[in-house]
Order: C-alpha cells, then sequence, then structure tokens
C-alpha cells in the first residue's frame, strides 16, 4: 500500500520546522503514524527540511 502526501503531512502535524530527516522520522514515530509514512520519510534526501511543502516537495518525486 502506498501513502499519500496528506498522510504524511498529518504525521508531521504541529512539528517545528527547520528539522532534519531524523528529527522527521523520529516525531512521526511519537505520533502513531503507519509504516508506510515511516518509509516514505526514511527514503527522503539526508537534508534539513525548512517547511511543510519542502517535505512535500520530496515527497512529490516518489
Amino acid at each position: 500500500m502506498q501513502t499519500s502526501p496528506i498522510e504524511v503531512q498529518k504525521a508531521l502535524k504541529d512539528i517545528d520546522y527547520p528539522v532534519s530527516k531524523k528529527q522527521l522520522i523520529e516525531h512521526a514515530k511519537k505520533h502513531s503514524a503507519s509504516s508506510e509514512v515511516i518509509e516514505v520519510l526514511e527514503d527522503l534526501p539526508d537534508k534539513e527540511y525548512t517547511n511543510a511543502a519542502d517535505v512535500s516537495k520530496e515527497f512529490q518525486g516518489r
């Protein structure tokens, strides 16, 4: 099953940007994100994300 950008953003609700890829994954796990969402985050480039749109932009290429 694939996940949607909406599911990814739900998992990252209330996160304080900027954040690293590692922080995105930790936040999603703390908020009971699905394994599909965690996989998507783990596949993102290892860089700093400045806002939700930045995460979505990387996700769109997947």
